[in-house]
C-alpha cells in the first residue's frame, strides 16, 4: 500500500459522490476512458479528513501504478481542495475482467494469440509469421501485430520493408490502416525505422509506441490477431498481456536446456494472477537438420525432444516440432512465409502445427483452468 497525503487540516465531511466525480476526471491511460466510466474506482472508506480508494488499472509496471496514484490525488484536490489525505491502493485488472468488462480494446477482433519465446533466436518470429500466414490461408481475417520493438522482422518476412501504413479519419480521427500482403494485416515499429537504425527506448516510451498500434489503427473485424511480442518477461509484455484482451499464448523454444530454462519463465509469466492468461501450447523451433538432399535424414543439432518433455512435465500440449530447413530461411528472406508453400516437406510440419493450433483452440474454452503454476 502507497500513500500520497495532502494538507491535513481540521476534520471535515465529503460525500462520496463528490469524490466520484472528482474521479471522472482520471483517465485509464490504456483504455482511454474514465476510471469511473470504467468501473475501476472503489471508495473504500471515508472518515474525517481521510479518504481511501481502490483503484484498478491494465499496466501492472510500478511507473504506470505511480502515475495513476498522483492523478488521483491531484484530481481530488483540483476538485476538492487540499484539506484531505487520500490513501490510494491500485491493483492490477484480473484476466477475467480484462476479457470482460475490458472488451472494449479491440472488440472487433474474435481471437487475440500472443506468441511468445522466454529468449531471443529461437524463432519465434517466424513461428508467429507463419502462424498468421497459414490462418489467412485458410480464409480467416487475419492481423500480424509485431510488437518486437527492438527487433522488428515482420516487414521482412512478408516483402513490405518499402511499404508505409495509411493515414485515414474514422470517428473524427486520424487513425492508421495496416499494410496487408498474403492476406495478412500487418503493423511493425519497422515501418516506422530505418533498417540500419537501433531503437534505443526506455520501457515507457516503447510501450507508448505500442498502444498507438493498438489503438490507433483500424484494423476492422479479424478472426485472428497475431502478436508477435519480444523474446524475455520485460515491462513491455506485462504492459501488452494487460492492455489487450488475449485468448491464449503459444510459446516457443528449442530443444536445448539453456533455451527451455528461459521458456518455463515466460509460461510463468502468462500463469501470473494478474496476468491470468491460458497457454495453448508449446512448439518447439529447430527440433533437427534436415538436408535437403537426405529428406528421411534427422540431426539432432539442440537436443532431442527437450520442449516435449517440458510441455509433458507442465501438462501442456506440444502444438508442433519444427525442423531446420534451408527453404524455411529462404522463405522468411524473401517474404514469402514458407507455410504458403504446397506440397512440400516444409509445409507438411506446418499444417501439422496448424491443425493442432486450431484443435486445441477449440478445446480451449472446456479446460478445467488456467494452467498449473510452472514450478
Amino acid at each position: 500500500m502507497f500513500r500520497l497525503k495532502c494538507q491535513k487540516n481540521k476534520p471535515m465531511t465529503i460525500s462520496r459522490a463528490a469524490i466520484i466525480e472528482a474521479l471522472k476526471n482520471v483517465q485509464e491511460p490504456d483504455l482511454k476512458k474514465d476510471i469511473v466510466t470504467l468501473n475501476l474506482v472503489k471508495i473504500l472508506d471515508v472518515v474525517d479528513n481521510k479518504i481511501t480508494i481502490e483503484v484498478k488499472i491494465s499496466n501492472p509496471a510500478l511507473h504506470a501504478k505511480q502515475r495513476m496514484r498522483e492523478a488521483c490525488v491531484f484530481a481530488i484536490e483540483r476538485s476538492l481542495g487540499k484539506d484531505f489525505q487520500v490513501e490510494v491502493e491500485i491493483y492490477t485488472i484480473s484476466g477475467d475482467e480484462r476479457n470482460g468488462e475490458l472488451r472494449r480494446v479491440l472488440p472487433l477482433v474474435k481471437n487475440i494469440i500472443a506468441v511468445s519465446s522466454g529468449k531471443g533466436g529461437v524463432g519465434k518470429s517466424t513461428i508467429a509469421s507463419n502462424l498468421a500466414a497459414g490462418l489467412a490461408s485458410f480464409g480467416h481475417k487475419v492481423g500480424l501485430l509485431d510488437a518486437d520493438i527492438y527487433g522488428p522482422s515482420a516487414p521482412t518476412m512478408f516483402d513490405v520493408v518499402l511499404e508505409k501504413p495509411r493515414l485515414v479519419e474514422k470517428d473524427g480521427k486520424q487513425v492508421m490502416v495496416p499494410v496487408e500482403a498474403h492476406g495478412v494485416k500487418i503493423l511493425s515499429i519497422g515501418f516506422f525505422t530505418d533498417n540500419d537504425q537501433a531503437v534505443v527506448w526506455r520501457g515507457p516510451m516503447a510501450t507508448k509506441a505500442l498502444n498507438q498500434m493498438i489503438n490507433d489503427v483500424d484494423w476492422g473485424e479479424l478472426d485472428y490477431m497475431v502478436v508477435d511480442l519480444p523474446p524475455g518477461t520485460g515491462d513491455v509484455h506485462l504492459s501488452i498481456v494487460q492492455t489487450l484482451p488475449i485468448t491464449a499464448s503459444v510459446v516457443v523454444s528449442t530443444p536445448q536446456e539453456v533455451a527451455l530454462i528461459d521458456a518455463r519463465k515466460g509460461i510463468a509469466m502468462f500463469q501470473l494472477p494478474a496476468v491470468n492468461i491460458p497457454v495453448l501450447g508449446l512448439v518447439e523451433n529447430m527440433s533437427w537438420f534436415t538436408p535437403e538432399e537426405l529428406p528421411d535424414n534427422k540431426y539432432y543439432i539442440f537436443g532431442n525432444g527437450g520442449t516435449r518433455r517440458l510441455a509433458e512435465d507442465l501438462n501442456l500440449p506440444l502444438l508442433g516440432e519444427m525442423p531446420i530447413i534451408q527453404s524455411i530461411r529462404e522463405a522468411g528472406d524473401v517474404g514469402r512465409p514458407s507455410v504458403l508453400q504446397d506440397n512440400t516437406l516444409t509445409s507438411r510440419y506446418w499444417r501439422a502445427f496448424l491443425a493442432n493450433f486450431e484443435k486445441e483452440l477449440r478445446l480451449l474454452p472446456f479446460r478445467k483452468s488456467v494452467n498449473t503454476p510452472a514450478q
